[in-house]
This record gives structure tokens, C-alpha cells and sequence, in this order.
């Protein structure tokens, strides 16, 4: 048991590192070509961010631990509203951009309800991961087309100029040191996933634990840690938009991006709590966070206090029947 949990701790150190030099790389090279912070936010730290999501479920699907990635996905998607956002609120209040609840937020929950209910007949489907992954194109489609309407010169030299590295400007790195952090990232992800998702089924087995349980909670934060990360540190740097931006964004492309691709691997079982109880509540939450950001247009200390209680209260009922 001791061994599992130590090789647990550093799949997670690698998923937390391989991320972090992920989205490094791939930041400065999007900032090269100036493309907008909340673009940046939806699209190139929520991608990065969401491949932990993605190499934990590729080998659990590989294993035939269906429980395990499909909780993995939901409670992915409900640390990153009520943990995430809760916590980076708490550490500085989060602005929220009228435009991206006009337009992202309701792509989120519309994507969220169709994810739900292709799992209400007990699987998805290798047709639902083709709707999904096409689902994906036009999200992408949509904020190339929305980037090149709503952004300016002038915006886009303020953003190089904020986004630094330390002291230097993330987009003035070398080619050779962003392509050896985005190839370090890519291996560190891959190694972190395999030794997460061998000792988290291990750990489940040894102590009697639903596998979906594992997936929700142990799984769910351990993969959840990069946007954590890169949503503290924008919320310590007074940039809410890419704080918000990440975590649209990681949600949309855990279920556009990470169900749909493993499902057009191999379609996944869902059980019939995961539809009657743990998908609810990421409804609920993604539900909750509306009328929180729309007062003033801001989360916060206190909403983000109430979001991280909630997430404490949806942990405590799942761990209660094995205390």
C-alpha cells in the first residue's frame, strides 16, 4: 500500500510539472502569434491543463476502467467551478467579463446537458464521441473567428508585455527552450497518467472502494492540480480573465475533447450513480456559478468561500459511507 501511494504522489508530481512546462511552451508560442489572454485562457492553458484529464482516461479505457475515467471527467468538472474558482476567488476577488457570460458560459452548460444526457442511456457512445469531437471543431471555430473580430494591436502588445516569465517575456524565449518545454511537458503528462492511474486502481481494490469514488474525489483533484495552479497564479497576478477563461475552458474540453476522443477509442460504460447523483451535482454547480458571477460581474472572497464549502460538503458525502 505504501509503495502505491508513493508511486500515486509522483505520477502526480510529473502530471503537476509536465502541465506547468506544457502550457509554458505552448503560451509563448500563442502570445508569438498575438492571440487575445481570454482566447489564451480558453484555448491553449485549458488544453494544457485538460491533458492530465485526457492520459489518465486514455489508459483507463485502455484497462477497462470506465467508473474510474468517466468520475475522473465529472469530478474534474466540479473541482474546477467549486474548488478552482472557489480558491483563486478567495485568494483575489475574480472579475468576470460580461462577454463571457453572454457567450462561453452558455456554450459550458449547454456541453455539460448534452454530456449528460448521452450518458442517461448508460454509455457514450462511439456516435456521441463522433458529436462531441465535432462539437470540439466548431468550439474552436468559434473563437478563431471571435479572436480575429474582437482583437486589437494594442491589446495584444499590453498582453505580451503582461504575460512574463519571471523577469523575461514568456513570448521572447528561445525556439529551442519553448520546444523543450512543450516536449518535456508531453513526456512528464504521459508518465504522470500511467503511474496515477495503476496506483489509484490498486489503492481502490486494496481498500474496497468504488472505482468511480476514486475517480470523483482522489483522481478527479490530483488531475485537477494544473488548473488549480494556473488559476492561482492569474488570480495572484490580477488576471481574472485568464483565471476564468482556463476554467470555461477546461470544462468544455474535458467533455469535448477528452470523453469524445476516448469514446471514439472505445465507448464507456456509465453507472447508474454517476447519472443519478454525481452528474446532478456538476449541474448544479456549473448552475450555481451564474448567479454568483453576475452580481457585479465579480466572484467574491465570500461566493468563493461558499464554493469551496460546497465542494467540501460533496466530498464529505462521498467518504461518509467508508468512515
Amino acid at each position: 500500500m505504501l509503495l502505491q501511494i508513493l508511486l500515486f504522489l509522483a505520477g502526480l508530481g510529473a502530471l503537476y510539472y509536465g502541465a506547468e512546462w506544457l502550457i509554458k511552451g505552448a503560451m509563448s508560442l500563442a502570445l508569438r502569434f498575438g492571440i487575445r489572454r481570454m482566447v489564451v485562457g480558453l484555448t491553449v492553458v485549458a488544453l494544457g491543463t485538460s491533458m492530465p484529464e485526457f492520459l489518465v482516461n486514455f489508459f483507463a479505457a485502455l484497462w477497462d476502467e470506465d467508473s474510474l475515467a468517466l468520475g475522473n471527467i465529472v469530478g474534474s468538472n466540479i473541482a474546477n467551478i467549486a474548488l478552482i474558482l472557489g480558491m483563486s476567488a478567495m485568494v483575489y476577488p475574480l472579475a468576470v467579463q460580461p462577454p463571457a457570460l453572454r457567450k462561453e458560459y452558455p456554450l459550458m452548460m449547454l456541453v455539460m446537458a448534452a454530456f449528460y444526457a448521452m450518458a442517461w442511456d448508460g454509455t457514450i457512445s462511439r456516435l456521441d464521441g463522433v458529436l462531441l469531437v465535432a462539437g470540439l471543431a466548431g468550439f474552436l471555430a468559434y473563437l478563431v473567428l471571435d479572436a480575429r473580430t474582437e482583437t486589437s494591436k494594442a491589446e495584444v502588445a499590453r498582453e505580451l508585455l503582461a504575460a512574463t516569465d519571471g523577469n523575461t517575456p514568456v513570448e521572447l524565449l528561445p525556439m529551442w527552450k519553448k520546444s523543450l518545454y512543450l516536449l518535456g511537458g508531453v513526456a512528464g503528462l504521459a508518465l504522470g497518467a500511467r503511474l496515477m492511474v495503476s496506483a489509484a486502481v490498486n489503492i481502490a481494490e486494496a481498500l474496497q472502494i468504488s472505482h468511480v469514488v476514486i475517480g470523483l474525489t482522489v483522481v478527479a483533484v490530483g488531475t485537477s492540480l494544473p488548473e488549480l495552479a494556473a488559476s492561482v497564479l492569474c488570480a495572484f497576478r490580477r488576471e481574472p480573465e485568464m483565471t476564468v477563461g482556463n476554467i470555461l475552458g477546461s470544462n468544455l474540453l474535458n467533455i469535448l475533447f477528452v470523453v469524445g476522443l476516448i469514446a471514439l477509442i472505445r465507448p464507456l460504460h456509465v453507472e447508474a450513480d454517476a447519472i443519478t447523483i454525481h452528474f446532478p451535482v456538476m449541474m448544479a454547480f456549473g448552475l450555481l456559478l451564474l448567479p454568483l458571477a453576475w452580481t457585479g460581474y465579480r466572484i467574491s472572497r465570500l461566493e468563493g468561500t461558499v464554493l469551496v464549502l460546497g465542494f467540501t460538503g460533496y466530498m464529505v458525502y462521498l467518504a461518509l459511507p467508508y468512515l
